[in-house]
């Protein structure tokens, strides 16, 4: 585990045992954070891509392309 993995996991551990009310100070804080919330969404929306380009049954890109002429 590097420095930074071990930072990040004490940090998760000093969040869980936080009470429920402070939790969500420090969530209101992330979300209030653009920068933050930006990298956050795009993250989750390249997840969900992924998700669904796995998924059974869609579409191949070839034949929306042949579509769209």
């Amino acid at each position: 585990m590097t420095a930074q993995q071990a930072t990040v996991e004490v940090f998760w551990t000093a969040f869980k045992a936080l009470p429920r009310a402070a939790k969500w100070d420090i969530l209101a804080r992330l979300v209030a954070d653009r920068q933050l919330r930006r990298e956050l969404e795009d993250r989750m929306d390249g997840e969900a891509a992924d998700r669904a380009l796995r998924e059974p049954g869609r579409i191949p890109w070839e034949s929306l392309k042949k579509g769209a002429r």
